[in-house]
């Protein structure tokens, strides 16, 4: 019970911080990849506020974010070391990200087993869940 909480409340705060992203793409003049990567978060944050409604519903959503923000962070430190983008992004982007992706992967809802065919008892297992 408290690690689905706990998992409400990041999904929300994630959500919250990738929706931020709406505010340097509409204020400041970014480079072309950077508005559509900017637009790629900022859906996501819709999503995962969505998600922190019922979690074991999104699982799949939440697995994504989980080992995209590892990807995008890791491949960020590689860049960092060898010198493509600023070493400061290693704290302003990397350790985000990296948080992120850890902190989804260990709190996210264990698989639930249907028995095979059986969906309409997967359906209410579901909506008890969500209500």
């Amino acid at each position: 019970m408290i690690r689905e909480r706990v998992l409400k409340i990041l999904l929300v705060i994630f959500g919250l911080l990738f929706l931020a992203g709406i505010y340097p793409l509409l204020v400041m003049q970014l480079a072309p990849a950077d508005q559509m990567l900017g637009s790629v978060y900022i859906t996501l944050g819709v999503f995962l506020l969505l998600a922190a409604r019922n979690p074991a519903a999104y699982s799949s959503l939440i697995a994504f974010t989980a080992w995209s923000s590892l990807a995008h962070g890791g491949l960020m430190a590689v860049q960092a070391f060898r010198d493509l983008i600023p070493r400061i992004d290693l704290l302003r982007a990397v350790l985000p990200f990296l948080v992120i992706g850890i902190a989804l992967i260990v709190l996210a809802p264990k698989k639930q087993a249907a028995a095979a065919g059986d969906w309409r008892s997967q359906v209410v297992r579901e909506r008890r869940q969500g209500a």
